[in-house]
């Protein structure tokens, strides 16, 4: 298994090594020693499987209690996926970093906690599994604007217009917003931390 800091160092990108041959192929998605030996030392309480048909983008999400780490896959289709440093002490805070996830290149991705996160598909269909730290919490998740553009995300959407988005992520809150929230702070204050670490 090979682990390969992003430039947000905190995300890593994960390449197993797959066995195949005329039958199939095996790989390993997950080995605790492993993974914390590599730094990810994380305690798993939910596993998630959804299936987006091509354009559909979801997120950002995040939540502002019980924050959930989160290993991410593809094992079907191909995915852009998206994690932003949301940790106000973060020297990388407000950075985003994006990588292509599929089912041909059996890539993962680890975004700890502290991070919003979403992504497009790409492909006809997608099915997107992932293994989380906390539990799910609807009272406490949020979503950040897709396209705020204090985050500047290229989705590489070149012009595509015909996403497929929900009503919650369309409300989604701005970056500055979010920020207000999550340090508990007037929106003066908040646009105030972001000048400073911008």
């Amino acid at each position: 298994m090979k682990i390969i800091e992003t430039k947000i160092p905190a995300v890593k990108l994960i390449e197993p090594k797959v066995f195949g041959d005329e039958r199939g192929f095996f790989m390993e998605t997950w080995n605790e020693k492993a993974f914390r030996e590599a730094g990810i030392d994380a305690t798993f309480v939910q596993d998630n499987h959804s299936r987006s048909v091509k354009n559909t983008l979801r997120g950002l999400h995040y939540q502002i209690k019980q924050p959930q780490g989160k290993l991410v896959r593809v094992t079907r289709g191909e995915v852009f996926d998206v994690a932003v440093d949301l940790r106000t002490n973060s020297p990388t805070f407000g950075q985003w970093v994006g990588e292509y996830l599929s089912e041909e290149n059996n890539r993962m991705l680890w975004v700890p906690p502290g991070f919003a996160h979403g992504f497009l598909v790409t492909s006809d269909t997608a099915d997107f599994q992932y293994k989380c730290t906390d539990f799910y919490a609807p009272e406490h998740e949020r979503s950040i604007l897709w396209r705020d553009p204090s985050l500047g995300i290229d989705w590489g959407l070149n012009g595509a217009s015909n996403l497929r988005i929900s009503e919650k992520d369309r409300a989604g809150l701005t970056f500055i917003d979010a920020v207000q929230e999550i340090m508990g702070l007037g929106s003066k204050k908040a646009s105030m931390v972001l000048s400073e670490k911008f």
